[in-house]
Formats: structure tokens, sequence, C-alpha cells
């Protein structure tokens, strides 16, 4: 049994689950889904719904806990310090434009909303920017899968089910090793910001 017949048999319970991947993330699940959609076996404009309120949902929750209890989990948590530093410098640079577009932006995009609670960005202006920038998300990602699944079906012809799957794979394999990168490089930063505060206490105690 494939992922495209589990789609058909029990494609009902698809939904609430994109809802629940958009509302942690889930880019890769959702562009398979839009393949799926593409052969019948979803429903485009469920998808493309499920994945838009489940990103917004998710994003204003993220905002509400930065906007409430942001300082006192950077405390607790200070290897997210880096990426919810970033997201705020993307946020002085680009404002309107950065809380549009975060979603696309890997790196800060699992803090952006969080950082933005904390920014003192208003309520009413992120709810509705988020609410904006969640369907412009949610269309992308669907869009390329549906677009995807008619190129593979243009090209493959029936191939295209189990080629959709080798996709799936490359997908999750190129996550992975972005995933690994990021990683990487908070670790430098987080370094490089231990270093400074080193230095700044160093040179703030009087010499003996």
């Amino acid at each position: 049994m494939d992922l495209a017949q589990l789609a058909a048999e029990y494609g009902d319970y698809v939904y609430p689950i994109v809802f629940v991947l958009t509302f942690l993330e889930g880019e890769t699940f959702i562009i398979f889904g839009g393949v799926l959609a593409h052969q019948g076996y979803l429903d485009w404009w469920l998808l493309f719904l499920s994945a838009w309120i489940g990103s917004f949902c998710g994003d204003q929750l993220y905002f509400w806990i930065g906007r409430r209890w942001g300082q006192d989990l950077l405390l607790r948590f200070p290897r997210w310090r880096p990426s919810a530093e970033s997201a705020l410098d993307f946020l002085r640079r680009y404002s309107t434009w950065f809380i549009l577009s975060f979603r696309f932006i890997y790196g800060v995009r699992n803090l952006a909303s969080f950082a933005m609670g904390m920014s003192g960005v208003s309520p009413l202006r992120f709810l509705t920017l988020n609410f904006i920038a969640a369907f412009i998300w949610s269309l992308s990602f669907t869009g390329i899968g549906y677009v995807f699944g008619h190129a593979l079906e243009t090209v493959l012809g029936d191939v295209a089910h189990t080629f959709g799957l080798v996709m799936l794979g490359i997908f999750s394999a190129i996550i992975c090793i972005v995933v690994f990168i990021h990683k990487q490089q908070q670790r430098r930063f987080a370094q490089r910001a231990a270093l400074r505060a080193s230095l700044v206490t160093s040179d703030s105690v009087p010499p003996g």
C-alpha cells in the first residue's frame, strides 16, 4: 500500500493532519499533498484551507506566547536566542515585508512570530498581516505540489505515483541537510555571542 492508496482510503483524516502539521510547519507534506490533489486523491481546496488556517493559528499562538512570556522563555531556553535575534533584526530592517514573508525564510521561521510578539508589534497589525501571509504561504506550497503533480503526469504518466514518492524522499533529505546546516550556524552564532559577552564582562571588571 503506497501513500496515494492511503490518501484515497483515508483522505478525510488528511485535512486535520495538515492543520496540525502546518500549525507547527510541514512544507514538504503540503507539497506532496498538492501532488495527490492533482491526481484526484485529495480535495485541493480543503488541503489549501487546512494549510492556511493551520499556519495562521500556529503563528498567532506563537506571537501571543512571545508577547506574554518571551523574555522569560529566552532566559530558560538560551539556544532560542540566536534565531529570535535574527528575526528581530529582519523585522527592524524590513518591517511589513518581513511579516509577510518570514514563513519562507528558513532559519528564523520557527521563532519569527514568537520574536515579533516580544517586539511590540501591534496585535491587530500582526493578525492582519499574518492572515495574508498564511494565505500566500499555503497557496504557494499547495500550488507548487499541484503544478508539480501535473508535470509528473505529463512527463511520466502512470510512473508519476512512484516518482512522487521518490521526490518526497528527496524533499525530506534536503530539509534534513538544511536543518543540519542551520544548527551548525546557530552553534557558531552562540559561540560568537558567548565570546563577545565574556569580552564585555572582562572589560567591565576593574583591575585588581
